[in-house]
């Protein structure tokens, strides 16, 4: 049996420097008032990292661009989420 993360190495990705289209709008509000911080448990790629101070970092390499973070969201819509420009993002490998 083959696993997720078996299937999901197989995608590549084209990273575009210094241009990210996920940014955390207000960094501090995920730290002081978001308690749940589903991104860091819901993301299939696992771009949110929870730190022990509380707060979360973005590292968005290698995201599947499916948008659950800006629905996981919902409560403080603290996610600024668009497509990659053309020719960078996630190039996914079907088979």
């Amino acid at each position: 049996m083959i696993k997720v993360e078996q299937k999901l190495f197989q995608n590549r990705y084209r990273v575009d420097a210094g241009r990210s289209h996920i940014t955390i709008k207000q960094p501090e509000l995920c730290a002081n008032a978001c308690i749940e911080q589903q991104c860091t448990t819901c993301c299939p790629a696992g771009c949110y990292i929870a730190e022990g101070n509380g707060k979360v970092v973005l590292i968005t390499d290698g995201c599947l661009e499916c948008g659950t973070c800006r629905i996981i969201c919902d409560e403080h819509r603290n996610v600024e989420w668009d497509w990659p420009r053309g020719g960078f993002g996630v190039l996914f490998k079907f088979g």
